[in-house]
């Protein structure tokens, strides 16, 4: 998936590094939760998928995973910083640090059948979720992609942290 999507992670520079501490702040996060995916939606639009807030912001590159909603059968596009492992994409279920699980996750487990987009690229994709030691060892190379994800699973109470792996059909 990573060779197929040529998907790359950018080397952030200092400016981009500091958004991520705003970003991970309480403010910031909630901030970010409530208005990234209606920036992200236009900004991908008009760019052809090119680019994404995230990664001019802050240096984070983002997938499109397109699912199919869990209650409502409709598709739905999720704008998602991708974490390489290997030749696959997982996918982190932190929602900024906010209370509850992000839709993305139910829509995945429900229908794990999905689509992900990168700079214009497209390819089918399979959904399925890391536990025990395979969790453990996304979420460090998670940590090392997004140093912001340490300070989302602090604030994180009474509810796990879904990783999602993404392999190409």
């Amino acid at each position: 998936m990573v060779q197929a999507l040529d998907y790359q992670l950018p080397t952030p520079n200092a400016a981009q590094r500091a958004m991520w501490h705003v970003s991970s702040s309480p403010p910031g996060a909630w901030l970010f939760a409530k208005a990234l995916h209606h920036i992200d939606k236009v900004l991908l639009r008009v760019t052809d998928g090119r680019f994404s807030a995230p990664e001019i912001l802050a240096g984070i590159p983002v997938v499109i995973v397109c699912t199919t909603g869990a209650r409502t059968g409709q598709r739905r596009e999720t704008p998602l910083l991708g974490v390489p492992v290997g030749e696959d994409l997982a996918v982190i279920g932190t929602h900024f640090g906010q209370p509850g699980t992000p839709g993305w996750y139910y829509n995945l487990r429900a229908h794990p059948e999905t689509e992900v987009a990168y700079r214009g690229k497209s390819i089918p994709a399979r959904a399925r979720e890391a536990e025990g030691d395979e969790w453990t060892t996304v979420w460090a190379q998670a940590r090392q992609v997004y140093a912001g994800y340490e300070a989302y699973a602090r604030r994180i109470r009474n509810r796990p942290i879904h990783i999602m792996l993404l392999d190409q059909r």
